[in-house]
């Protein structure tokens, strides 16, 4: 199926995903010291930043007028929404920042190269991390799905702070108010 528009979506028509407990076990974990390529062209790693951290994780991004994953991605539970999810942080980018995210990042395991074009193209404000070696997913049990063979980290949101998780948004639905909920809770909760 050719995904004729990646962000305007009819969240009525897209099964929401349930919460599995997957994500659970996360609140209060340390982060494991593993380095991640960005789209900036550096390795960060999570577990070595100072101050609060918003990490957001997703499937994958879609490219504009390309065949979708399998034919019925629309349909997999917390599949669909990934443009809109990483255009949500980037609209209120400033305003993460301005509540107090020292750091923003995406988070999949599509490749730094994948990544990059889309960081240009949506022109991001903030590095993606690939986690395409599942280094980070697989340290932290981030929840998966596999999809055409590949492992995909499940829609979620992390506020670490200084090295460890504070905060687990999961299952995230609609994903294009993911952003919009963790602005409303760093401003919650000022450090």
């Amino acid at each position: 199926m050719t995904q004729s528009s990646l962000t305007d979506v009819d969240w009525s028509k897209i099964p929401a995903p349930q919460d599995d407990g997957a994500a659970a076990h996360l609140a209060g974990l340390p982060l494991p010291p593993v380095s991640l390529r960005a789209t900036n062209d550096t390795s960060v790693m999570l577990s070595a930043l100072a101050g609060r951290t918003v990490v957001f994780g997703y499937p994958r991004t879609g490219e504009p007028g390309k065949i979708g994953l399998v034919e019925d991605w629309d349909m997999i539970p917390g599949a669909r929404g990934c443009t809109p999810q990483t255009c949500a942080f980037r609209d209120l980018f400033a305003e993460l920042k301005g509540a107090g995210a020292a750091n923003v990042f995406g988070l999949s395991t599509q490749s730094n190269a994948y990544q990059t074009e889309m960081a240009s193209r949506l022109h991001l404000p903030f590095p993606v991390l690939s986690d395409e070696e599942l280094q980070l997913t697989q340290a932290l049990q981030l929840p998966t799905m596999s999809v055409a063979g590949l492992t995909l980290i499940k829609r979620l949101a992390l506020i670490i702070d200084d090295g460890r998780i504070t905060h687990v948004f999961y299952p995230v639905f609609p994903p294009d108010r993911n952003a919009g909920d963790v602005l409303a809770w760093l401003r919650d909760n000022q450090r």
